[in-house]
């Protein structure tokens, strides 16, 4: 599926017990479907299923989070970047680049912002050199340095 295919469905709507799920799940993802059941009032098997229905509809993912500075990868940026022509494909060619893990659209100065990961200085300048500038349909870009993250969550729930 697509980004565009999936920006175009219809939101999932969650009754009250896959929610709780979710919730649990947003706590702590290494919880056990047992645990998570006593919680819900559902069998293992039954929770299980509900989980896996969640993660093939694209309702949510379960990940492991890394920090990267701990992983060796110290330079991280925020990516400003205006577009001439179709913002989508310029938004899609960027998703695929590996050091790219955070691609939005967005409305007022930029046209899409890009978040990377890189090892060092001469890899995001590389990075942005040979492969996020020359692709067709930028005209500039702006990179805001990351100098200190102060708060990172993925526990904004369901409602």
């Amino acid at each position: 599926m697509t980004s565009r295919q999936r920006d175009r469905q219809a939101p999932v709507q969650l009754d009250d017990v896959s929610k709780a799920i979710v919730d649990q799940l947003q706590e702590d993802g290494r919880r056990s479907y047992a645990d998570i059941g006593k919680h819900v009032g559902l069998s293992e098997a039954a929770v299980r299923q509900r989980v896996q229905r969640l993660t093939e509809a694209g309702v949510m993912q379960i990940v492991a989070v890394t920090d990267p500075m701990q992983l060796g990868f110290t330079r991280q940026a925020m990516i400003g970047i205006r577009v001439s022509g179709d913002a989508r494909e310029v938004a899609d060619r960027l998703a695929a680049l590996p050091a790219v893990d955070y691609v939005v659209m967005t409305a007022g100065t930029f046209d899409v912002l890009a978040e990377v990961v890189c090892e060092n200085d001469d890899d995001l300048i590389e990075l942005l050199n040979t492969e996020i500038r020359q692709l067709p349909g930028i005209t500039a870009t702006e990179t805001f340095m990351y100098l200190q993250l102060r708060k990172q969550a993925y526990h904004w729930g369901v409602r």
